[in-house]
């Protein structure tokens, strides 16, 4: 289209429009199917602003609908529609509101600044200061919010309850054998190594198990005057020389099942059997076929490991809250998702200096032997009382480091702060030592955003006091000044 037919068209509208206002008639765009057309005057009257389903099911639609059985959606009016924020008031009625029985007290800036008016005033950007009634700045402490503002910001408050605070100390450390299950062999006496049984480190015996066959020649004269001594016809029926022979044999440490079979036989072995003092773990063999054995040389070394140790490290602050015979849990990172029980036996009299941390000793039952020594572990000591005690959610604690506060929920949108004495933490609760009763409703979520609303209306009522107080002084000082000598 060229420019001739473009402004030949603009003229025709014009002139359109023209006529329109001469005759007093609107021009309205035609309906279609795809075009809502809102008119004021129909919203006055009541007219629908949308349709629902008549099941009051969440299915809605903006133009006349039918279900699938043919019945009609419902509609909805303007009056009808439901809204969480306060109703706005004409300007009637808030100049009613204001000349009645509410009074203004002051206006508030519309972005929440510090800064009031004693008139209505408007602020850089052409908005409105709000006005404040008297009774919405209340001076016992709480504050009050819309059901809107409530119900936007997810205000959720529950009962201070007593509950039962399990509070876990968390500790890492090892596992280590039990320094009391451990058992070395050794020599008593010059010996030689004649044979050593099928056992190696790491493998597990009995108790009574043979373990080498040893040759000695202290042991063999010693078991030969036992064997004098019980044979004799002079001394045999004494008793005290028997028990003499016996003892030296016990003293060189020859196994009980030797002296017995020496005793049985009534022969001098020329090699003895030493056989295990304990059930358990071979943790070292230095025993070699054909060695010489000194006095106090260590052949094998036992441990039993039915019962493990597990060492960790406690931090300096939770030392005041364990005890010993405390349970506690240890979770090896061996085996996920299995724990071990045990309890606290010794809690060693030392801080490391470096770490802060005192270690703790665990006894842990180990039946199957699936611990083994330096096994890492993580350790949880359960340090709760049994006792139930009041306790509100950690969340509903406004804490600003020399106080602690929480705020309860009134009822009909008024909060009130309560300073309050806190004690154990555990599960998410804290417990409340005062300044709480059993059933008061406390915040849990959105307090700070109400604490926030709290400190803002109250500098504002500062602002207003600390106006009103100087508007008061000009005054008076331009009445003294125009008082006459």
């Amino acid at each position: 289209m060229n420019r001739l037919g473009l402004a030949g068209t603009a003229v025709v509208i014009v002139a359109a429009v023209g006529a329109a206002f001469i005759t007093g008639r609107e021009l309205r765009p035609p309906l279609t199917g795809n075009s809502v057309v809102l008119d004021a005057h129909a919203a006055e009257a009541g007219a629908p602003i949308y349709f629902q389903d008549p099941d009051g099911k969440p299915f809605y639609s903006l133009t006349p609908k039918k279900t699938v059985d043919g019945r009609d959606y419902r509609a909805v009016p303007a009056g009808a529609d439901v809204s969480f924020d306060e109703p706005e008031q004409p300007a009637g009625m808030k100049a009613a509101d204001a000349k009645g029985d509410r009074k203004i007290k002051y206006y508030r800036n519309p972005m929440g600044l510090p800064d009031t008016s004693q008139v209505p005033k408007k602020d850089s950007m052409g908005m409105d200061y709000i006005p404040v009634y008297e009774g919405d700045d209340s001076d016992d402490g709480s504050v009050k919010l819309s059901p809107g503002k409530i119900q936007r910001t997810g205000v959720k408050s529950e009962p201070a309850e007593p509950r039962q605070i399990r509070t876990l100390v968390r500790a890492p450390g090892t596992i280590q054998l039990d320094e009391r299950r451990i058992t070395v062999i050794a020599m008593r006496a010059d010996s030689y190594v004649q044979k050593v049984a099928d056992v190696t480190t790491g493998s597990r015996v009995a108790k009574g198990q043979p373990l080498m066959e040893i040759y000695s020649p202290a042991i063999s004269s010693a078991a030969a005057e036992y064997l004098a001594t019980i044979t004799s016809k002079t001394t045999s029926s004494i008793e005290t020389y028997g028990r003499g022979s016996r003892q030296r044999l016990m003293n060189l440490d020859v196994p009980e099942s030797a002296i017995a079979e020496i005793e049985k036989s009534r022969a001098v072995p020329i090699t003895v059997h030493w056989s295990a003092p304990r059930e358990g773990i071979v943790l070292q063999r230095k025993a070699i076929e054909g060695m010489r054995a000194q006095p106090g040389d260590v052949l094998f070394r036992i441990a039993d490991v039915s019962l493990a140790w597990g060492i960790v490290d406690v931090a300096e602050r939770d030392l005041g809250s364990i005890v010993v015979g405390q349970p506690v849990t240890v979770r090896v990172r061996s085996y996920p998702g299995r724990q071990f029980d045990g309890r606290i036996s010794i809690i060693y009299p030392q801080v490391n200096k470096e770490t802060r941390t005192a270690r703790v000793r665990i006894e842990l039952p180990n039946a199957d032997f699936a611990l083994l020594p330096d096994m890492y572990v993580d350790a949880e000591i359960d340090t709760g009382n049994q006792a139930p005690v009041l306790a509100v959610a950690e969340s509903s604690v406004l804490d600003t480091g020399s106080r602690q506060a929480v705020l309860v929920d009134k009822g009909q949108g008024r909060f009130e702060p309560r300073e309050v004495k806190l004690g154990r933490r555990g599960d998410g609760y804290v417990e409340i030592r005062n300044g709480l009763a059993k059933g008061d409703s406390i915040v849990t979520s959105a307090n700070f955003l109400i604490d926030a609303e709290s400190n803002l209306k109250a500098a504002l009522k500062g602002f207003a006091e600390a106006g009103s107080s100087q508007s008061a002084d000009l005054s008076g000082g331009e009445q003294m000044v125009g008082a006459k000598p």
